[in-house]
């Protein structure tokens, strides 16, 4: 579904450049859940960027479903770490912007974007207004955005990242429930282990600045998964103990 082949990234500034990625072949396929985990500025939201058409690559081949990548497509929606909802439009006008953009049959995706606030639990706050609502519901509804063009690749960058303890919890949860029923590719960006091995189907981890490919580990626990693991809490210590390692070892030269 998504290749990335011998991929590197040079940005070129004023001061000079930085390579953010060197040398990455990752291959994601379709109705995976991939989380790319990493220290800080070791290239996450550039690889998203690249996969969504919003960078070309210095070198290398970005393709998704077999054609290549030259710009942003309709079906690769991205996500952001804050929600971005524009404040005069309500809830249910806010998931129909995509629609609205691209010219659709409003009434239609009115229905789906009613099914999709039904799906995220927000049956009922499609009148209210952005600041009507609580950081976790107003996540909830850039997904319900993201969705309603329904993407066959969804990326998010670090989505819940803003968010209380709890309430990233409860929407790790809920995303997991999306994706089992819409079947829909994820890259999910994330800076925490336990999110990685509560969501993914296998973990890219990214060496430090450039990021280079450490390791792909799978996360063999069934689905759906719960916060605790139930009878799988050694799979999950062996999937996170494994990931703590890669982050803490110094990358090769």
């Amino acid at each position: 579904m998504i290749n990335l082949t011998d991929v590197s990234q040079t940005f070129v500034g004023r001061s000079g450049s930085v390579e953010a990625l060197r040398h990455v072949d990752v291959s994601v396929g379709e109705g995976e859940f991939l989380a790319v985990v990493g220290r800080s500025g070791c290239g996450k939201s550039t690889l998203l960027r690249l996969i969504a058409g919003l960078v070309k690559p210095t070198s290398g081949e970005v393709t998704v479903d077999g054609s290549p990548v030259a710009g942003p497509r309709r079906d690769v929606a991205l996500m952001f770490q804050r929600p971005a909802l524009l404040p005069w439009r309500s809830v249910l006008r806010n998931v129909m912007l995509p629609a609205e953009m691209f010219g659709w049959d409003r009434s239609e995706h009115r229905e789906n974007a009613e099914r999709l606030l039904k799906l995220v639990g927000l049956t009922g706050f499609e009148k209210r207004l952005p600041h009507e609502l609580s950081g976790g519901m107003q996540q909830r509804v850039a997904l319900c955005r993201a969705l309603i063009q329904s993407p066959r690749v969804l990326l998010m960058d670090e989505p819940f990242s803003a968010l209380d303890a709890l309430t990233r919890e409860e929407l790790s949860v809920e995303l997991q429930r999306v994706h089992m029923e819409m079947g829909t590719t994820i890259v999910f960006v994330t800076h925490s282990i336990d999110e990685a091995v509560l969501l993914a189907d296998r973990v890219l981890v990214l060496s430090s600045r450039p990021g280079q490919v450490r390791k792909i580990v799978d996360v063999d626990i069934p689905r759906p998964r719960s916060l605790g693991m139930g009878a799988h809490v050694e799979e999950v210590a062996r999937s996170s103990a494994e990931l703590h390692e890669l982050l803490l070892e110094p990358a090769a030269a």
